[in-house]
């Protein structure tokens, strides 16, 4: 069976299965989340830096969970939206694909596009640990604009209802890019605020207007958007941080937030 193989692991986290499950159960263990999200934000940096924050926005879904999870993630490489169909491999073991849901969504299906991605690989080892027995829908954001959003929450919405499928929307970004720490806090959090109300709208105007360079903006709309039709009500901001907070070194810093959405 062919599989989606792990193209950073060793990188952004250890390929070791018992590292890995030792680093996410520390990371697990200082969770301060409130179960009850349909959507996250989860940033997809390296585990050193931002797995902390991911960790706390996967938390605030219940570890009982055994649907299925959307991952949204950006193209770092210019690629057009497509999914995956096939199984992710992971250190800790395979996650399946909801093939169903995938077929429902009446996307591009790109495994040569996917397979060196890591804004979504990033995310799977979260699922595997925390959610042994949920499946995924990995999706793959290309373009990014409002309509794009608009398009993208459409085709998920109607295969949900279609499949009736009971999903979690995962929107993998960090934020601000390699700017002093004081600017990257302050821009980052002025383009959140919005998502509280979630209003989609006057997120893309800030973004635009202090040029945040949030590499999953897309998604984090397109989540935001799927989340408020199903019933979601609100956006909380559960944890915010730097590399700086890592490194001590606030001069270029990469911003990364765990956003959730009830």
């Amino acid at each position: 069976m062919k599989m989606r193989s792990c193209a950073v692991a060793g990188m952004f986290y250890p390929q070791d299965p018992s590292h890995l499950g030792q680093l996410l159960a520390k990371f697990f263990t200082a969770e301060h989340g409130i179960p009850g999200s349909l959507g996250i934000v989860s940033p997809h940096a390296g585990y050193i830096y931002s797995g902390q924050v991911a960790a706390d926005a996967f938390a605030t879904i219940s570890p009982g969970f055994s649907g299925t999870f959307i991952v949204i993630g950006p193209s770092h490489r210019g690629r057009l939206t497509c999914a995956s169909c096939v199984p992710w491999k992971t250190p800790l073991g395979v996650v399946d694909t909801d093939t169903g849901l995938i077929d429902a969504l009446d996307i591009t299906i790109d495994e040569l596009s996917h397979s060196e991605e890591h804004s979504i690989e990033v995310q799977i080892p979260f699922i595997k640990y925390r959610f042994p027995h949920a499946r995924i829908a990995p999706v793959m954001m290309g373009p990014q604009d409002s309509l794009d959003a608009m398009n993208l929450a459409e085709k998920v919405i109607t295969a949900i209802a279609k499949m009736r499928r009971d999903v979690r929307i995962v929107a993998s970004s960090d934020f601000s890019h390699y700017v002093p720490d004081e600017k990257a806090k302050a821009d980052d959090l002025y383009a959140i605020e919005p998502l509280t109300g979630l209003d989609v709208k006057e997120f893309y105007r800030r973004i635009e207007e202090r040029q945040v360079t949030a590499c999953g903006y897309g998604p984090i709309a397109t989540m935001v958007i799927i989340c408020e039709r199903l019933g979601a009500k609100a956006g909380r901001l559960i944890r915010y941080a730097t590399s700086g907070d890592v490194t001590g070194d606030h001069r270029e810093v990469v911003g990364y937030a765990a956003i959730a959405v009830m």
